[in-house]
Parts: structure tokens; sequence; C-alpha cells
């Protein structure tokens, strides 16, 4: 296979087949110079570009099997030493705007002390800020001068630049070697724990080797100085970032998250505990207004403020307590997120305005403000002031942004592989804004239903169709034609069929035409219809109501009527319909998308076959003949229920209907052999026949009546039956009103006599055939063979088709009746009723809309499905490899986390307690355990220590 051929995945484990990991590992830890060891990096994230798994595992298997890694990872940490130091050394403050600031008020209480000779920024002169300017590039030229001397082999840039101070050129916010090659260092550290690789993403933490290099820590520990924290300036983050260094800001974000997310615990409670202003530098990147950078470049200020929003959602992630959301509350107040939510969605209403394309963009405005939201929202659970603030009262300014991220947010709850649930709170899909409330209303009504009460298992086969309905819908947009045509379907599908009931009344009074003719009214009729046209069209003008539209119809239809004639109106009425039909079929194929779906799903589509075959019967009946349109009514069972009911159940149980008919017809079989061989004489029927006809067949007539009436014989001229008397003796039919035949000469006719008079009548075949005297010898046998008849065949079997079609029918009736009770009692997702959310703190309505809306589930796996797989968090990527094994166990069944919530808080705050308490007794057992070591060490010449008895009960005391 050519590399043409290859997917990225392929080249990357191929050339992993080939030692590049291996390669990549030995470059890093013995790179002779800046130089490799960049090009060795940039390497390693070529690998693992993608969050290669198996590459992830082959670093993982070379570190701890050949157990370099303490080696490996001191070089990233030394990396990350020299680099903060260098950041502290090198520091530039970008005063270029500080002239122009006007609230240096309460910048001044935050500023540096080292800065604390410094006069206001408002008394800052051109001379004062070149001073300031020419020493930071004086101490940057002379230690990068010192590094020079100190290693001539590695390539660290000239400080040239930095001597024209007075020209304020970018080299003064240039970052040295040592700063940028930290970006590298910190995209390969991510790219270890892409797709949330557990045991890589403890290994950064901890290695368990003899000397363990944190770089999780140490990772926020450069955040912190990167933002000017470590030299005393939190809160002056505008002077510190810039465009130079914002990108490996942005990185070390990503890379913190990436640590996190899972959910790795360890690393959450390792960042969120750090005794550095991490979680604080993370805080005010969110709310502060970062200028001057802001002013220039808003778009690399959103991502630094979308990045940290998803930084602190990764320190909650899955957490079932409340301590890293109190640590990240604890210096956030809640008035200014709200202020900042609000505020990125007015900058994302000016920019939609002005044709701007930011609503697609992963950093726009709305999309940064509405993962603040989230995350707002996420904290809200624990601030109860937070929790008031985001509830938009509709009076306050700005409360229209609350109003359209709480619309465009969804919560559910999942259930994990250790069966302990969990909320997910995400924002809305807009693909999911295209889903019709006709495809809603179906699947809310169709949907089956399992044992539980739960629908999922064909909701979620379901959702694959919708997903597809979205994606035709969104495209449905882009042809205004088509989408208006099928935006009314419902309206194209009334006027059918109202116009079929009114073609078919015009046929049934009037047929045949030729008697109707136009232009017969008087003059006072006419004049009528034309008063009641214009006052009804007055009326659709003036109040476009429908009954004055039906009015204006009905007066227009009648004055055609008598102006052209009857048959030209029912000519254009049968045309308007068929035009009409075409238009609602363009209206189904719009809703649906039906040819997008290939020909084999459009010939299977019995809905769209249905509305085919209606057009073809409206073109029959406007080119062929008017009774076609007695066809059309037949919609009527389409439209209704209750009739659509009727037809299934004959249709439902068909397979019993027509074996107890087959059962019937065997019965009649019977009888038939049984009437020809006793009976053949009592097989005489009365006839009517038609004035001028013969009763028996003449030649032209077919073969099938010549087969049957062939012996059939009259008896009342006592002629002999078995030789048939010649025609031209045959008496003329007109000669007797009445007239007897005998119907049981050959089996066949038996078996027509018995099946349809048999049938036909009250008691049987008895009450058909001659009535016996009792004195004949088969008397007796007459009786039971009518009785039998009667009993066998019109009491039981005729009585057990109509049995099944009334069962079935009342089963119909009584599953809609429980499917209406089960819809409104029972939770389309977890299956729970009504009857288990009364005295609880939620009701049943607020968890059917808020915690188990059964659209935010489609919604969340239509995010899954559009989502990049290397942005999932923790929960999302769970779900999407369940969604892909097709595993509904993480939909909640017979669970909600509302009805076992304060159990649960009972349980979590004993089990805490119990933590704490076996915490300080490890540590306890593990400094006696290091006192008795060092007391085996003491040398042998000294007396032996008095052995001491540790009392067990006291080891709770720390």
């Amino acid at each position: 296979m050519s590399r043409g051929e290859m997917s990225l995945a392929e080249v990357q484990c191929h050339l992993d087949k080939e030692g590049a990991s291996n390669l990549v590992i030995d470059l890093i830890m013995n790179a002779s110079s800046d130089r490799v060891f960049h090009e060795s990096i940039l390497l390693a994230i070529a690998l693992l570009e993608g969050g290669n798994t198996t590459i992830q595992h082959s670093f993982f298997c070379r570190l701890t099997e050949d157990k370099k890694s303490e080696k490996f990872f001191k070089v990233f940490y030394d990396r990350m030493k020299v680099a903060q130091q260098e950041i502290k050394a090198t520091v530039t403050v970008n005063t270029s705007d500080l002239g122009n600031k006007k609230k240096d008020d309460e910048v001044d209480r935050d500023a540096p002390s080292r800065k604390k000779a410094k006069e206001p920024a408002t008394q800052i002169t051109e001379e004062v800020r070149d001073q300031l300017l020419e020493a930071s590039a004086a101490t940057r030229k002379a230690f990068t001068t010192f590094r020079r001397e100190a290693d001539p082999d590695d390539h660290y840039p000239s400080a040239e630049g930095a001597q024209a101070t007075a020209d304020k050129t970018k080299d003064d916010l240039e970052m040295s070697a040592v700063i940028t090659i930290m970006q590298p260092i910190l995209r390969f550290l991510q790219l270890l724990c892409e797709n949330h690789n557990r045991d890589l993403q403890n290994f950064l933490r901890c290695q368990n080797n003899k000397t363990n290099y944190n770089l999780v820590c140490e990772t926020l520990q450069f955040l912190d100085c990167i933002c000017g924290s470590t030299t005393g300036g939190l809160g002056l983050l505008g002077l510190y970032i810039n465009e130079k260094n914002v990108a490996l800001i942005n990185q070390t974000l990503e890379s913190l998250t990436e640590y996190c997310q899972g959910p790795c615990h360890e690393n959450q409670n390792c960042i969120a505990t750090h005794e550095s202003n991490g979680i604080d530098i993370i805080t005010a990147l969110i709310l502060n207004d970062i200028n001057p950078l802001g002013k220039k470049r808003m778009d690399l200020v959103l991502e630094l403020k979308n990045n940290a929003s998803k930084l602190l959602l990764a320190i909650m992630e899955s957490r079932h307590d409340s301590e890293n959301a109190e640590r990240i509350l604890y210096n956030m107040r809640p008035k200014e997120l709200v202020e900042v939510i609000k505020k990125a969605y007015m900058q994302g209403e000016v920019e939609f305005e002005d044709g701007e394309n930011g609503e697609d963009g992963a950093a726009s405005p709305r999309n940064v403000g509405h993962n603040i939201y989230i995350l707002a929202h996420q904290l809200a659970r624990h601030n109860k002031e937070l929790q008031t603030m985001l509830k938009p009262g509709g009076q306050v300014e700005g409360d229209e942004a609350l109003e359209f991220y709480a619309k465009h947010t969804a919560q559910i709850e999942i259930v994990r592989l250790d069966r302990t649930m969990e909320q997910i709170v995400f924002p809305v899909p807009s693909i999911c804004e295209f889903l019709t409330k006709e495809s809603k209303l179906r699947i809310y009504y169709t949907t089956e239903r399992d044992e539980q009460g739960s629908k999922i298992n064909d909701f979620f086969l379901r959702s694959e169709d919708l997903f597809n309905e979205m994606n035709w819908q969104k495209k449905l947009r882009a042809q205004p034609v088509l989408y208006w045509c099928a935006r009314n379907m419902s309206f194209w599908s009334s006027i059918s069929f109202n116009l079929a009931v009114l073609m078919n009344l015009l046929v049934a009074f009037f047929y045949p035409f030729k008697g109707v003719r136009g232009g017969t009214l008087e003059p006072h009729w006419s004049g009528l219809l034309w008063t009641a046209m214009l006052i009804s069209l007055a009326i659709v003008i003036a109040l476009p109501k429908p009954h004055g539209i039906r009015a204006l119809i009905a007066s227009t239809i009648l004055r055609l009527i008598f102006s052209v004639g009857l048959q030209p109106t029912l000519f254009l009425l049968g045309a308007f319909n068929v035009c009409n039909k075409i238009i609602f079929l363009m209206s189904f194929v719009g809703n649906c998308g039906t040819f997008t779906r290939g020909y084999r799903a459009m010939v299977l589509d019995v809905e769209f076959l249905y509305h085919l075959l209606y057009l073809l019967i409206c073109a029959m009946g406007l080119f062929v003949h008017e009774f076609f349109y007695s066809l059309l009514l037949f919609d009527l069972v389409y439209r209704e229920e209750t009739l659509l009911n009727v037809i299934k159940s004959v249709t439902r149980n068909g397979r019993s209907i027509i074996l107890t008919a087959v059962l019937a017809l065997i019965l009649v079989y019977l009888f038939s052999i049984v009437g020809y061989l006793f009976f053949k004489d009592d097989f005489i029927l009365e006839v009517d026949r038609l004035p001028n006809e013969t009763a028996l067949p003449e030649a032209s007539e077919s073969l099938a009546s010549e087969f049957l009436y062939s012996d059939v014989c009259r008896v009342e001229t006592g002629e002999n039956c078995s030789s048939p008397a010649p025609k031209e003796e045959r008496i003329p039919a007109e000669e007797t009103e009445q007239d007897k035949e005998r119907t049981c000469e050959t089996l066949l006719m038996c078996i027509v006599t018995v099946l349809s008079h048999g049938l036909r009548s009250g008691g049987g075949v008895g009450d058909v055939l001659r009535k016996p005297s009792k004195e004949e010898p088969l008397f007796a046998a007459r009786v039971i063979y009518d009785l039998l008849f009667f009993f066998m065949v019109i009491i039981i079997v005729l009585n057990l088709i109509f049995g099944v079609i009334i069962d079935t029918f009342a089963d119909l009736r009584s599953e809609k009746q429980k499917k209406e009770e089960i819809l409104k009692t029972t939770c389309f997702i977890c299956g729970l009723e009504r009857d288990k959310f009364d005295n609880k703190t939620v009701t049943f309505e607020e968890h059917i809309k808020e915690e188990h809306n059964m659209w935010h589930y489609l919604c969340f796996i239509v995010l899954v499905k559009v989502k990049d797989s290397t942005e999932y968090t923790g929960p999302e990527s769970y779900v999407a490899e369940m969604i892909k094994e097709r595993n509904l166990d993480w939909f909640p069944r017979m669970r909600a986390m509302s009805l076992v919530s304060s159990d649960s808080e009972g349980e979590q705050n004993e089990l805490r307690s119990l933590q704490e308490k076996l915490e300080s007794t490890m540590k306890l057992v593990t400094n006696l355990s290091g006192q008795l070591s060092e007391l085996k060490d003491q040398p042998s010449d000294r007396p032996a220590p008095r052995p001491t008895y540790l009392n067990p009960a006291s080891w709770d005391k720390p």
C-alpha cells in the first residue's frame, strides 16, 4: 500500500512498528542540542496526532518496562523550571496603552511590590516609558549573553533587536527559545493524555520512581508564572498577556484540561489544591477584559476565555462532591460571572448583525458565552446566589442572554459502568433546531414500549433516521420554494380531501351529465350568486378566517357550474386537484427527504407509494372517467385513526381469520358431498328469470356458465332430466313467472349452492332446501343434516370469525387508551411512573421536562455525532463508545438522581468521614513504620531499646 492510500493512523502505526517511538524517547533523553530536542518533540507530536492509542501504549510500555521514565520526565521537568526562571528574569510589561487607561486606581492596589515606587499610570511620560522598555531590553540582552556563553551550542535569538527601544518594535515582546520550546512540549504532553488515557494521565503526575516529577503541578506553575502571578501581578493579566505569548497560554490551558478530563480525579485534586495561584489565574482569565490585547485581537481573548472555562469544567467533571467547585467559587464573584456571560452574548449579537460568520466559529462570542454559562450552571449547584442570578426575570437588562442560553442548554442523566449516575449539562447543537414538529409527534406516539415502560430501545434505533432528517431539513432551508411547500404540507392535504368530497358530491347528484347545462339560472338567482361571491370575498380580505374562505370557494364553484356548465367545472376541479397533489408530493419529499435515501428506500416507503397512487387516481378521474374519484374517499381512512383501527381489526389477525374461513370452506365441502349423495332431490330452488331470455346459456355464453348449468333441468314439466330437451322445445321464460331448478345435479353445483345460500341464510342451508314430509324415510337424516350445518357453520365458525374481528378491535381500543395513559403517567426514558415522584422535591412534570427530557437525549446523541472526537469530554467519550457498540446501558432505567439524592448525600458524607479516618490512620502507621526502620538501622553495639507496645486504640489519634 502506497503512502497516499494510507490513513494518518496507519502511517503512525507503521512508523511505530519500525521503532519510531523508541527513537523519539532516546532522542529526547539524550538530545545534544535544542535543535535536536525540538525536532524530536515535533516527531513525537506527529506520531501522537489525533490521539493514537497504539502510539500512547507504546510510549507507556517503553517508559515503564525500561525504567527510563525518571530520566525522561526529568528532561521536561528541567525545561519547565528553566522556562519559569527565564520568564521571571525577562518579563516585559505591555505599557503601550497604559497612558490611555482610566481606571488604574484598582490596578494600583494589586500592583507588584517591586513597582511600588512607580507613579500612577496616568502620569507616565514618554521618557519614563522609554526608560522602562530600555531597562527591560537590557536585562534580556544580558541574560541571553550569559546563556550563550554557558552553552555555545544552543541556538538563542540575539538581543540586537532590543536595542531599538525608541521605536518600540515587536522584538520587545519576543520570547526566547527556552520559553517558546514549551509550546510543543505542552502539546506533546496533551497528546499523551488525548482520548482520556487514564494510565498516562496518572503517569504524568506520579511515575512510582525514587524521584517523581509531577508535570501536572509543574504545568500549572508554568501557567501561574507566564501570566505574571509569581511576580506579584495577579489581576494585571493584560500587562503580561500579548500576541506573542497568548498561543502558549492557550496551549497550557488545553494541556491542563486534557490532564483532568476522563475524569482523572487525582489530577483534578492536584490542580485544585496546588499552592500556586493557578485557580485564581484561570478565574481571572474568564472575568477580566485582558486589555490592551482585547482592543486589538478580541478573537485571541475569546479563545483564552473559552479554554479557561473548559479547564474549570474539567476540574469539576464527573465529581459527586463540591470541594473543587467551592475552591473555584472562593475568589469568584457571581455577579461578575453573569456580566461576562451577558457581555459575550451582546458581542455575538453585534457580530451577527454585521454579517460576520462568528456564529459558526468555535471561539465566537456566543459560543464562548455559552461555555461560560454552562460553567456558571455547574457552579450554581453549590452557590444559591449564582443560582438566583442565572434565572432570567425578563425585566433586567441582559436577561435575553440568559434566556437564549437557557433555551439552548440541555441536561441529561447517564449511568456509568460502575452503575453510578451522573448529570451532564451540554449546549444543544444548532442542527437540532431543524427537527420538525411532525417528526416529534410521530416518534412520541409510535415508539414501541418495552417491559419496563421505557421506549429507549426503539427511540435509539430511530435516532439515526432523525439525524439524517435534521441534515436534510438544514439543506431544505437553502431551497425557498421547496421549503415553503414542505412547511404547508397539512394544508395541501386538507385541500385534496375537500376537493375529493366536493367532486364526488357533484358526480353523485348530477351524473349522467346529459341533462345538466349551464346558463339556466334566472336573473335574480344569478345576481344572488354574484352578491354572495362579493360578500365572501370582502370577508376574506377583511378577516381571513377559514369559514370565510370556504364560503368564497362554495359560491365561486356554484357560479362556475351555472356559467360554464357542470362538466367543465368538474374538469377544472380535477385539474386543480392533480396540481395540488403534485405540490403535496413535493412537500412530502421535502419534509422526509425521500429521494436522498435511495431508490430502494423510496420503493419500500409505503406512505410515499400511497400518495403516488392517490395522484394516479386523480389523473385517471380527470382523463379516464369521473367514477375514479370515488376511490379518493378512502383517504378518510388514512386521515382518521379510528377508521384505521377498524381496518386493522381485520388485517391485524388476518391469519386467524383466513384459517377460520378455510375451516368453513372445508365444512361446506363436506356438507356438499353429503347433500349430493343423500339429498340431491331436496336441492330445488325457486328462480326468477329475466323476461325474453332463456334460463339456459346460449352458444355465445361462456364456457364456465355452460359447465355450471348444463345439467340443470325443470321438474315441474315432468321431463326426463337425464337427457336435455332440444332448444326449440324449451318453454319461454315469459310463460311462467316463477320456476324451479335442481341445483345439485353435479358436486360443483352442490358446493356453490351450499356456500352461497347456506352461509347467507340465518338458519343455514336448510332454509332454502325442499321441506321434506315426516313420512319420508330420510326425514330424520335431513333434520340432523340441517341442524349440524346450523350449529357447526353458522353458529360456531362464522361467530369465530366475527369474534376475532370484534376482539381485535377491542384490543386496539384498549391499547390506544393504555398508550395514552402511559404517555401521561410514565417517563419516556426511565419508565418510572408518576406516583414515584409524589412527596418528592421534583415533580413528575419537572422530571420529564428537565431531568429526563427525551429530546435532550436525542440532542446529546447528535452532539456526539457532530463533535470532533478529540474535543470530547469524559462523559462524551463514554457515551460515544457506548453508541458505537449499540449499548444502551448508559440510559437510566427505573432510576432518577432526584429520587436517591437525599439518601446518597447521607451515604457520601459517611463515606467521606470514614475515608478521612482511614487516611489519618495510614499516616500514623507510616510514621511508626519509619521510626521502626530507623531503630533497626542503628549500630548494633548500642543497647537495644526497650520494646514499646502500641495500643491500637490510639491509632485514631493523629
